[in-house]
């Protein structure tokens, strides 16, 4: 650490009562964005990082010269077909962000995507390759890009797309001709970032949000017009819910959507029968979750419909397309408990459903024919751990499924499913350039047991050499929130980790969804305690097994106050723990119904502002309020001056409080705040590189490997 002390915060109370109890804040005012003190005080602390870690600067460089040598910096994804094209996305070497291209589709019959010629390398542009978006000239001039929808209209004849360059997701929306390559007049600022072609192509739908960054309004937008003029065409002014539009994969339908964290309601245009307007499918009911696909079964137009109305693990039913009461429902899919269906997508000749059971996701194919489900089958494969989904499939007339596939040693590959032969063709394996072997790896699925007794999987990945050797230095990442499994993975840039002969695990707690809607249940509201102690318990297991030598925690957002308060509560089982954009300061965010998403985070968390209870248990745990006097490991928090999702004064706050209240006012924490990005962090793909490298630094630094 430099011999200079860290920056500190000045103390400036302020004091709420709630409930009848006393909460004291010295750090509130960090909140004043604007305030040239605050940007001052994030500046100092980005020079202390800086320094702090000036040692790792040539592990740095290091690494980010390992990723790139991995990597194939100008390369094509496999092309996706829609209508008379195959659409894809091309990275060139030295370009941060690449550009989106289409070629005509040669012959309709032929469903397998073109491919180069020549598969050097430099992977040259397939013949006929028109560039939609050059993503590396929208950026110029910006510190931060991202590009949101990207959509073509049904004719295939004008693009619409969404940019944010700022960081803090308010997209403008902007069209081109591609017949022309003119950009229309058309400007839509301060959506959401999501942008829906009406089934004519002329006329966009779109979302806005309110001033707490909740998605409330879709409008239409017709073509040649002003922004003043739209048509609202819904305003949900229940604050629990967001909204969201869209097209389904038939064309037949424009889709609303309002969904709370348990409640859904669908409405519904018929593209057939305009005359009928938006019909609201089924009122809403509260904890009644549900959505609709449009399918054609037994030769008659339905609506697949996945839905909780028989258990938590959610069911199929099929319905006619018209507003259908629950009870008229026509069951397709039973409740299984064992099996947690997350989504059917429809097609004309099948229906694919996403569903997870063991806490590993899987595919599953109903084949349609004129009477029906001709036939029900799971796609299999082989590995321990891994994780499968639907990728890309954009048509509805269709004789494969796309699907993509990876595992945390198998990089992430692209398959065409064949439902004729029922055979699968690898299209393409995301290369890694160099001596990389898979097989040079070892997965595996731990079972850690939680206070309560619950078993608590973990996925593992671990060099075979380095195990054979015996407990190895491990990275232990958790999230456990909203129902979000974190599902395995591959990671480039995870293997200047492994090489150097660490293991990277997955803790999947309670709170995410990677055992059914019970594994969420039980990890949220008045249980979230589950959350932490499941993650605890899996480092625990790591060290009393024989797998890990030492231990470095990481999360992000959510998985952020997971690591909050495994620090407070802990802190000697970890030698060092990294919170990415963390949600620290959670109670007095949840106090707040003006900040962002706090109320439509209710379901998730609790409300504390109008519930004794809930407050008092959030107020248990929320780790900004829980720092204690006493020892921590090493702590890393990374945030970002325009995150909109957790924003940067919580991670600024918690920084501050651990220096003040630590015995000797100096433990080894650190902020480093992105000062353009928002809470994805930085956006070009070798920022991301260096982003990343600083904190692989850092994280091997605390392993023992640097």
């Amino acid at each position: 650490m430099p011999d200079s002390p860290p920056p500190l915060a000045p103390a400036r109370r302020t004091t709420r009562v709630i409930h009848g109890r006393e909460r004291h804040d010295d750090l509130e005012w960090l909140r004043a964005k604007d305030d040239p003190e605050v940007l001052a005080l994030l500046e100092q602390e980005n020079a202390w990082t800086e320094r702090a870690t000036a040692h790792l600067g040539p592990l740095r460089d290091t690494v980010v010269e390992e990723i790139r040598s991995r990597t194939q910096e100008t390369d094509l994804s496999v092309p996706t077909r829609r209508g008379g094209h195959w659409y894809y996305g091309r990275s060139f070497a030295g370009r941060e962000y690449g550009a989106s291209c289409r070629v005509p589709v040669a012959d309709p019959a032929d469903w397998s995507p073109p491919v180069p010629a020549d598969t050097a390398p430099d992977r040259p542009a397939l013949p006929g390759e028109q560039v939609l978006l050059d993503l590396d000239a929208l950026a110029e001039g910006h510190d931060f890009f991202s590009l949101g929808a990207s959509t073509v209209s049904p004719d295939e004849q004008l693009l619409a797309w969404a940019t944010d360059v700022v960081g803090d997701e308010r997209y403008e929306v902007r069209v081109k001709d591609l017949r022309t390559g003119a950009e229309l007049p058309d400007r839509l600022t301060g959506t959401a970032g999501s942008v829906t072609w009406d089934p004519q192509g002329t006329a966009l739908y779109y979302v806005t949000v309110d001033d707490s960054w909740r998605a409330d309004k879709v409008w239409r937008h017709v073509l040649g017009t002003e922004q003043a003029a739209d048509e609202l065409v819904h305003h949900e002014t229940d604050e629990r819910f967001a909204v969201g539009v869209g097209r389904t994969r038939s064309e037949r339908f424009v889709m609303v959507v309002a969904h709370s964290k348990t409640t859904a309601e669908w409405q519904v245009l018929d593209v057939e029968r305009p005359e009928l307007g938006l019909r609201t499918f089924l009122a809403r009911r509260d904890d009644l979750d549900y959505s609709l696909e449009h399918a054609v079964i037994g030769g008659e137009h339905r609506f697949v419909i996945t839905h909780n109305a028989d258990g938590p693990d959610f069911a199929v039913a099929t319905s006619p397309v018209d507003p259908t009461p629950v009870e008229a429902w026509q069951p397709l899919i039973g409740h299984d408990p064992a099996t947690r269906i997350e989504d059917v997508d429809a097609f004309a000749g099948h229906l694919v459903v996403s569903q997870r059971s063991g806490g590993l996701s899987r595919l599953r194919v109903l084949v349609l024919d004129g009477t029906g489900v001709a036939e029900d089958f799971v796609v299999p494969f082989d590995r321990e751990v891994y994780t499968v989904g639907l990728r890309g499939n954009r048509e509805f007339d269709t004789p494969v499924i796309r699907l993509g596939f990876a595992s945390l040693a198998v990089p992430a590959s692209v398959y065409d499913y064949d439902l004729a032969t029922r055979s699968l063709t690898l299209l393409r394996r995301t290369p890694v350039l160099g001596d990389f072997d898979a097989d040079a790896y070892e997965e595996h699925r731990l079972w850690a047991t939680a206070p309560d007794g619950e078993r608590v999987p973990i996925s593992l990945v671990v060099r075979r050499d380095a195990r054979a050797r015996g407990p190895v230095p491990t990275l232990l990442y958790g999230y456990g929130s909203y129902e979000a499994s974190m599902d395995p993975y591959f990671s480039v840039a995870r293997l200047s980790l492994l090489d150097r002969g660490a293991a990277f695990a997955i803790a999947h707690v309670r709170g995410g969804g990677e055992l059914g809607r019970r594994w969420y249940d039980d990890g949220k509201l008045l249980h979230k305690r589950n959350t932490f102690t499941d993650f605890v318990a899996c480092g625990e297991h790591l060290r009393a097994e024989g797998w890990a030598s030492s231990l470095v925690a990481e999360g992000g957002s959510a998985g952020g106050l997971l690591m909050g308060v495994v620090a407070n509560e802990a802190p000697a089982l970890f030698d060092g723990i990294v919170a990415g954009v963390p949600f620290v300061d959670n109670l007095t965010t949840m106090l707040d119904a003006t900040l962002p998403l706090t109320v439509t985070e209710y379901d998730e968390w609790g409300n504390p502002e109008a519930d004794p209870e809930v407050y008092d248990y959030i107020a248990s745990y929320a780790p900004y309020d829980n720092v204690r006097a006493g020892d921590y490991p090493p702590i890393l928090a990374e945030t970002s001056l325009n995150d909109t999702r957790v924003l940067y004064v919580e991670p600024a706050k918690w920084v501050a409080r651990l220096r003040a209240t630590a015995e000797d006012r100096r433990p080894e924490v650190l902020l480093k705040t992105e000062m353009s990005a928002g809470h994805g962090g930085v956006s070009g793909r070798y920022q991301a590189w260096a982003r990343r490298a600083f904190t692989l630094a850092w994280i091997l630094d605390r392993l023992g490997l640097a």
